[in-house]
C-alpha cells in the first residue's frame, strides 16, 4: 500500500470513530508503530487530524465534546433520569456484593439507590461515593487512590490503577463521557479510559450507566474491553446507527422502566 492510501485510511478511520491509537492503527493496517507514528504526525501537520499522546483525534470533534462539563453542571443534568438509572442498577446488587463504581454525577445515583443494600464492599475513585456509602449500613468502603481531581471529586492516575489491580468484585458501574454512533464507550481523558478499562475487566457484572443525552457522541478516546460490558443501563431506548451496533453485541439493554430491550 502506498504511503498516501496509507495516510487516507488512518484519516478516514479516525473520522469515523472519533479517535484512535497508534496500537489499534498499527494492527489494522498491519504496519510498524513508526511508520503510523509517522503518517499522524504528517497528518496533524496538514490540520487532517490532532495527534494525542498514543493515537490521533478527530477535528470533526467539536472543542465542546473534547471537555468534559464539571460535575457540578452534570449533577443538575438529567438529574431525574440520572436516579432512575441509578434505581434500576441497584436492583441489580443484592445484599453483602463486592461493587466498584466510577466517578460520575450517574454511578453518584448508583451509590444513593444501593443506600438501601447492606454489607456492601465498595471500591470507588469518585470521594463522593465513598462518602455517600462509608459507615453505611457495615458496609466497607476502599477509595482508590491517585491524584485528586477537583473539577470531578475523584481520583486518578497510576495509583488509582495500581490499588484496583489488586481486587476483583461481583459488578462493576461505570459511567460514560460518551457512546458514540457505533457503540463505543468513550471517556475525555486517557487516565479515566484506563481506570474504566480495569473497572470492566475486573469483575462479573460490567454495567455502563449513561443517561440518554450521552448517546451518538464522541470523546477524544476510546474505552478499551467494550467486549466484558453485560449491561447497559440508560433511560431511553437507543435508537438510529446505536441502536443497531448494540443489537449485535452481547449485552442487554436495560431502561429504567426495569424491562430488558
Amino acid at each position: 500500500m502506498l504511503a498516501e492510501q496509507r495516510q487516507s485510511l488512518i484519516a478516514a478511520m479516525v473520522n469515523q470513530r472519533g479517535s484512535l491509537s497508534i496500537t489499534e492503527l498499527q494492527r489494522k493496517l498491519k504496519v510498524s508503530r513508526e511508520t503510523i507514528r509517522r503518517d499522524v504526525m504528517l497528518l496533524a501537520d496538514r490540520n487532517v487530524l490532532r495527534k494525542t499522546y498514543g493515537g490521533a483525534l478527530s477535528l470533526e470533534i467539536s472543542e465542546l465534546e473534547r471537555k468534559e462539563p464539571e460535575l457540578a453542571v452534570r449533577e443538575v443534568s438529567n438529574a431525574e433520569a440520572k436516579r432512575a438509572i441509578g434505581r434500576r442498577a441497584a436492583e441489580l446488587v443484592p445484599d453483602g456484593a463486592t461493587v466498584i463504581l466510577s466517578s460520575g454525577s450517574t454511578p453518584q445515583s448508583v451509590a444513593e439507590a444501593l443506600l438501601a443494600r447492606q454489607g456492601l464492599t465498595v471500591y470507588s475513585n469518585s470521594l463522593v461515593v465513598c462518602a455517600t456509602l462509608a459507615n453505611r449500613n457495615k458496609n466497607r468502603v476502599f477509595v482508590l487512590g491517585g491524584e485528586i481531581q477537583a473539577n470531578n471529586n475523584s481520583t486518578l492516575g497510576h495509583d488509582a490503577v495500581s490499588v484496583l489491580s489488586n481486587y476483583h468484585a461481583d459488578f462493576a458501574f461505570v459511567g460514560a463521557g460518551a457512546v458514540s454512533p457505533d457503540g463505543w464507550v468513550m471517556d475525555y481523558t486517557r487516565d479515566e479510559a484506563e481506570l474504566h478499562r480495569l473497572m470492566l475487566r475486573s469483575v462479573r457484572t460490567a454495567a455502563i450507566v449513561a443517561d440518554y443525552s450521552k448517546f451518538n457522541r464522541h470523546a477524544p478516546i476510546r474505552v478499551a474491553n467494550f467486549e466484558k460490558i453485560t449491561h447497559l443501563i440508560t433511560d431511553r431506548r437507543p435508537d438510529g446507527p446505536l441502536a443497531q451496533a448494540l443489537a449485535a453485541l452481547p449485552l442487554d439493554v436495560l431502561i429504567t422502566d426495569g424491562r430488558p430491550q
